[in-house]
Protein backbone atom coordinates (compact mmCIF):
# COMPACT_ATOMS: atom_id res chain seq x y z
CA UNK A 1 0.00 0.00 0.00
CA UNK A 2 2.78 2.45 0.76
CA UNK A 3 3.51 2.08 -2.64
CA UNK A 4 0.59 3.16 -4.04
CA UNK A 5 0.15 5.44 -1.36
CA UNK A 6 3.33 7.58 -0.96
CA UNK A 7 2.93 9.60 -4.43
CA UNK A 8 0.10 10.46 -3.78
CA UNK A 9 1.40 12.82 -0.86
CA UNK A 10 2.66 15.19 -3.00
CA UNK A 11 0.52 17.36 -5.04
CA UNK A 12 1.78 17.51 -8.37
CA UNK A 13 0.76 13.72 -7.68
CA UNK A 14 -2.12 14.25 -7.37
CA UNK A 15 -2.73 16.90 -10.49
CA UNK A 16 -0.68 14.43 -12.57
CA UNK A 17 -2.85 11.69 -11.98
CA UNK A 18 -5.65 13.29 -12.42
CA UNK A 19 -4.32 14.67 -15.98
CA UNK A 20 -3.14 11.14 -16.92
CA UNK A 21 -6.31 9.34 -16.21
CA UNK A 22 -8.57 12.03 -18.24
CA UNK A 23 -5.98 12.03 -21.02
CA UNK A 24 -5.70 8.15 -21.31
CA UNK A 25 -9.50 7.76 -21.12
CA UNK A 26 -10.09 10.80 -24.02
CA UNK A 27 -7.23 9.58 -26.23
CA UNK A 28 -8.50 5.86 -26.31
CA UNK A 29 -11.81 6.83 -27.07
CA UNK A 30 -11.29 9.25 -30.26
CA UNK A 31 -8.32 6.84 -30.85
CA UNK A 32 -11.41 3.71 -31.70
CA UNK A 33 -12.38 6.44 -34.75
CA UNK A 34 -8.99 6.74 -35.38
CA UNK A 35 -8.10 2.80 -35.55
CA UNK A 36 -11.60 2.16 -37.26
CA UNK A 37 -10.94 4.92 -40.07
CA UNK A 38 -7.66 4.60 -40.90
CA UNK A 39 -6.55 8.08 -39.50
CA UNK A 40 -3.32 6.82 -37.44
CA UNK A 41 -1.09 8.94 -40.19
CA UNK A 42 -3.80 12.05 -39.43
CA UNK A 43 -3.04 12.05 -36.02
CA UNK A 44 0.47 12.25 -35.75
CA UNK A 45 0.24 14.80 -38.73
CA UNK A 46 -1.56 16.78 -36.33
CA UNK A 47 0.59 16.51 -33.62
CA UNK A 48 3.20 17.81 -35.16
CA UNK A 49 1.47 20.49 -36.72
CA UNK A 50 0.78 22.53 -34.09
CA UNK A 51 4.32 23.81 -33.69
CA UNK A 52 4.02 27.06 -35.20
CA UNK A 53 0.61 27.63 -32.97
CA UNK A 54 3.09 26.55 -29.61
CA UNK A 55 6.13 28.53 -31.24
CA UNK A 56 3.47 31.59 -31.60
CA UNK A 57 1.97 31.63 -28.10
CA UNK A 58 5.64 31.61 -26.54
CA UNK A 59 6.65 34.31 -28.76
CA UNK A 60 4.05 36.39 -27.54
CA UNK A 61 3.88 35.20 -24.36
CA UNK A 62 0.46 33.85 -24.52
CA UNK A 63 -0.79 30.60 -23.07
CA UNK A 64 1.02 27.62 -25.52
CA UNK A 65 -1.78 24.93 -24.47
CA UNK A 66 -4.57 27.58 -26.43
CA UNK A 67 -1.46 28.47 -29.56
CA UNK A 68 -1.57 24.68 -29.98
CA UNK A 69 -5.43 24.34 -29.76
CA UNK A 70 -5.72 27.40 -32.59
CA UNK A 71 -3.32 25.52 -35.00
CA UNK A 72 -4.79 22.36 -34.40
CA UNK A 73 -8.06 23.29 -35.60
CA UNK A 74 -6.59 25.15 -38.22
CA UNK A 75 -4.84 22.37 -39.77
CA UNK A 76 -7.23 19.98 -39.14
CA UNK A 77 -10.08 22.13 -41.27
CA UNK A 78 -7.45 22.97 -43.58
CA UNK A 79 -6.82 19.06 -44.66
CA UNK A 80 -10.75 18.68 -44.98
CA UNK A 81 -11.14 21.11 -47.18
CA UNK A 82 -8.09 20.89 -49.37
CA UNK A 83 -9.42 17.00 -49.70
CA UNK A 84 -12.98 17.88 -49.98
CA UNK A 85 -12.23 19.75 -53.44
CA UNK A 86 -11.60 16.31 -55.35
CA UNK A 87 -8.35 17.48 -56.36
CA UNK A 88 -5.81 15.93 -53.94
CA UNK A 89 -6.32 12.90 -52.17
CA UNK A 90 -6.73 13.19 -48.81
CA UNK A 91 -3.39 11.33 -47.51
CA UNK A 92 -1.36 14.04 -49.84
CA UNK A 93 -3.52 16.85 -48.16
CA UNK A 94 -2.07 15.79 -45.05
CA UNK A 95 1.63 15.66 -46.09
CA UNK A 96 1.55 19.11 -47.73
CA UNK A 97 -0.28 20.48 -44.80
CA UNK A 98 1.75 18.62 -42.29
CA UNK A 99 5.06 19.17 -43.74
CA UNK A 100 4.47 22.89 -43.96
CA UNK A 101 3.20 23.37 -40.33
CA UNK A 102 6.24 21.34 -39.44
CA UNK A 103 8.70 23.62 -41.40
CA UNK A 104 6.77 26.72 -40.08
CA UNK A 105 7.01 25.49 -36.64
CA UNK A 106 10.97 24.63 -36.52
CA UNK A 107 11.85 28.13 -38.46
CA UNK A 108 9.81 30.26 -35.97
CA UNK A 109 11.28 27.85 -32.76
CA UNK A 110 14.80 28.29 -34.20
CA UNK A 111 14.32 32.49 -33.04
CA UNK A 112 13.78 31.19 -29.45
CA UNK A 113 17.29 31.12 -27.95
CA UNK A 114 15.95 29.07 -25.03
CA UNK A 115 13.80 27.16 -26.84
CA UNK A 116 15.39 23.71 -25.77
CA UNK A 117 14.30 24.41 -21.94
CA UNK A 118 11.26 25.91 -22.38
CA UNK A 119 9.46 23.80 -25.35
CA UNK A 120 11.48 20.14 -24.39
CA UNK A 121 7.69 19.58 -22.27
CA UNK A 122 5.94 20.32 -25.08
CA UNK A 123 7.39 17.83 -27.23
CA UNK A 124 8.17 14.75 -24.93
CA UNK A 125 5.35 15.68 -22.31
CA UNK A 126 5.65 16.83 -18.59
CA UNK A 127 2.65 15.26 -16.59
CA UNK A 128 4.60 16.05 -13.33
CA UNK A 129 4.51 20.07 -14.39
CA UNK A 130 0.20 20.21 -14.68
CA UNK A 131 -0.36 22.79 -13.14
CA UNK A 132 -4.06 23.65 -11.95
CA UNK A 133 -5.26 25.40 -14.92
CA UNK A 134 -3.72 22.54 -16.61
CA UNK A 135 -6.36 20.49 -15.07
CA UNK A 136 -9.38 22.32 -15.81
CA UNK A 137 -8.57 23.24 -19.35
CA UNK A 138 -8.36 19.55 -19.75
CA UNK A 139 -11.09 18.58 -18.16
CA UNK A 140 -13.45 20.95 -20.12
CA UNK A 141 -11.94 20.25 -23.38
CA UNK A 142 -12.12 16.51 -22.26
CA UNK A 143 -15.68 17.13 -21.61
CA UNK A 144 -16.29 18.61 -25.10
CA UNK A 145 -14.46 15.76 -27.16
CA UNK A 146 -16.35 13.09 -25.01
CA UNK A 147 -20.40 14.80 -25.02
CA UNK A 148 -19.75 15.21 -28.66
CA UNK A 149 -19.24 11.44 -29.42
CA UNK A 150 -21.92 10.83 -27.33
CA UNK A 151 -23.98 12.87 -28.79
CA UNK A 152 -22.82 11.90 -32.47
CA UNK A 153 -22.78 8.29 -31.90
CA UNK A 154 -24.74 6.80 -34.56
CA UNK A 155 -23.96 9.38 -37.18
CA UNK A 156 -20.31 8.96 -36.32
CA UNK A 157 -21.15 4.85 -36.71
CA UNK A 158 -22.61 5.58 -40.40
CA UNK A 159 -20.37 7.48 -41.74
CA UNK A 160 -17.38 5.26 -40.38
CA UNK A 161 -18.55 1.35 -41.58
CA UNK A 162 -21.29 2.35 -44.14
CA UNK A 163 -20.50 5.91 -46.21
CA UNK A 164 -22.83 5.14 -48.89
CA UNK A 165 -25.46 4.48 -46.05
CA UNK A 166 -24.91 7.77 -44.68
CA UNK A 167 -25.01 9.54 -48.04
CA UNK A 168 -28.48 7.52 -48.62
CA UNK A 169 -29.78 8.51 -45.41
CA UNK A 170 -28.66 12.58 -46.22
CA UNK A 171 -26.48 12.89 -43.21
CA UNK A 172 -23.86 15.94 -43.79
CA UNK A 173 -21.13 13.92 -43.79
CA UNK A 174 -18.55 16.45 -44.55
CA UNK A 175 -19.53 18.07 -41.70
CA UNK A 176 -19.29 15.39 -39.39
CA UNK A 177 -16.08 14.49 -41.17
CA UNK A 178 -15.10 18.00 -40.22
CA UNK A 179 -16.35 17.77 -36.61
CA UNK A 180 -14.31 14.62 -36.11
CA UNK A 181 -11.27 16.45 -37.26
CA UNK A 182 -11.71 18.97 -34.82
CA UNK A 183 -12.65 16.26 -31.89
CA UNK A 184 -9.19 14.71 -33.04
CA UNK A 185 -7.09 18.41 -32.93
CA UNK A 186 -9.10 19.11 -29.45
CA UNK A 187 -7.76 15.36 -28.00
CA UNK A 188 -4.24 16.53 -29.05
CA UNK A 189 -3.74 19.19 -27.39
CA UNK A 190 -5.42 17.81 -24.20
CA UNK A 191 -2.51 14.97 -24.58
CA UNK A 192 0.11 17.88 -25.08
CA UNK A 193 1.06 17.69 -21.29
CA UNK A 194 0.80 14.28 -20.47
CA UNK A 195 3.00 12.67 -23.15
CA UNK A 196 4.12 15.54 -25.26
CA UNK A 197 3.60 15.64 -29.66
CA UNK A 198 6.45 13.11 -30.04
CA UNK A 199 4.14 10.28 -28.50
CA UNK A 200 0.84 11.52 -28.84
CA UNK A 201 0.27 9.48 -31.83
CA UNK A 202 1.00 6.04 -29.86
CA UNK A 203 -2.02 7.34 -26.91
CA UNK A 204 -4.07 7.78 -30.05
CA UNK A 205 -3.67 4.71 -31.85
CA UNK A 206 -2.34 1.88 -29.56
CA UNK A 207 -5.08 1.51 -26.94
CA UNK A 208 -7.97 1.55 -29.79
CA UNK A 209 -6.12 -1.30 -32.21
CA UNK A 210 -5.64 -3.45 -28.80
CA UNK A 211 -9.19 -3.04 -28.09
CA UNK A 212 -10.15 -4.30 -31.47
CA UNK A 213 -8.66 -6.92 -31.37
CA UNK A 214 -10.60 -7.74 -28.24
CA UNK A 215 -13.82 -7.22 -29.70
CA UNK A 216 -16.02 -6.34 -33.15
CA UNK A 217 -18.47 -3.92 -31.00
CA UNK A 218 -17.67 -0.54 -31.10
CA UNK A 219 -18.91 0.39 -27.11
CA UNK A 220 -17.44 -2.42 -26.34
CA UNK A 221 -14.09 -1.45 -27.64
CA UNK A 222 -14.27 2.19 -26.47
CA UNK A 223 -15.01 0.92 -23.09
CA UNK A 224 -12.02 -1.71 -23.25
CA UNK A 225 -9.53 0.82 -25.20
CA UNK A 226 -10.41 3.47 -22.00
CA UNK A 227 -9.64 1.02 -19.46
CA UNK A 228 -6.74 0.26 -21.32
CA UNK A 229 -5.52 3.53 -21.99
CA UNK A 230 -6.28 4.50 -18.00
CA UNK A 231 -4.26 1.73 -16.81
CA UNK A 232 -1.68 2.64 -18.71
CA UNK A 233 -1.44 6.63 -17.79
CA UNK A 234 -1.46 6.00 -13.61
CA UNK A 235 0.44 2.40 -14.07
CA UNK A 236 2.90 5.02 -15.72
CA UNK A 237 2.80 7.69 -13.85
CA UNK A 238 3.50 5.58 -10.73
CA UNK A 239 6.48 3.36 -12.70
CA UNK A 240 8.11 7.09 -14.12
CA UNK A 241 7.90 8.52 -10.42
CA UNK A 242 9.97 5.34 -8.70
CA UNK A 243 12.52 4.85 -11.36
CA UNK A 244 12.91 8.57 -12.57
CA UNK A 245 12.03 8.11 -16.78
CA UNK A 246 10.15 10.40 -18.84
CA UNK A 247 6.56 9.67 -17.67
CA UNK A 248 5.22 9.72 -21.48
CA UNK A 249 6.97 7.59 -22.90
CA UNK A 250 6.61 4.65 -20.12
CA UNK A 251 2.99 5.38 -20.79
CA UNK A 252 3.20 4.75 -23.94
CA UNK A 253 5.22 1.50 -23.40
CA UNK A 254 3.14 0.29 -20.80
CA UNK A 255 0.11 0.04 -23.83
CA UNK A 256 2.21 -0.97 -26.20
CA UNK A 257 3.01 -4.07 -23.96
CA UNK A 258 -0.42 -4.64 -23.35
CA UNK A 259 -1.05 -4.56 -26.73
CA UNK A 260 1.27 -7.17 -27.93
CA UNK A 261 -0.38 -9.46 -24.66
CA UNK A 262 -3.16 -9.00 -27.25
CA UNK A 263 -1.80 -9.45 -30.26
CA UNK A 264 -0.38 -12.86 -29.00
CA UNK A 265 -3.15 -14.38 -26.82
CA UNK A 266 -6.50 -12.35 -27.96
CA UNK A 267 -9.23 -14.53 -28.36
CA UNK A 268 -10.01 -15.87 -32.43
CA UNK A 269 -7.48 -12.55 -33.26
CA UNK A 270 -4.29 -13.34 -31.25
CA UNK A 271 -1.56 -15.27 -33.37
CA UNK A 272 -1.21 -17.88 -30.66
CA UNK A 273 -5.00 -19.19 -31.15
CA UNK A 274 -5.39 -19.11 -34.44
CA UNK A 275 -2.11 -20.97 -34.97
CA UNK A 276 -3.43 -23.19 -32.30
CA UNK A 277 -6.56 -23.60 -33.99
CA UNK A 278 -4.99 -23.90 -37.35
CA UNK A 279 -3.32 -27.10 -35.76
CA UNK A 280 -5.89 -28.88 -34.77
CA UNK A 281 -7.91 -28.57 -37.75
CA UNK A 282 -5.11 -29.89 -39.82
CA UNK A 283 -4.81 -32.57 -37.03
Amino acid sequence: MDLILTPLTYEFMQRGLLASLMVGIICAVVGCYVVLRSMAFLGDALAHAILPGVAIAYLVKGDLLIGALVAAILVALAIGFLSRQGTLKEDTAIGILFAGALALGVALISTIKTYALDLTHILFGNVLGVSVNDLWLTAILGLIVLTTIVLLYKEFLVISFDPVLAATLRLPVELLRNVMLILLALTIVVSLQTVGIALVAAMLVTPGATAYLLTRRLPTMMVIAALIGAFSSIAGLYASFYINVASGAVVVLIATAIFLLAFLFAPTRGIVWRARRERQGGD
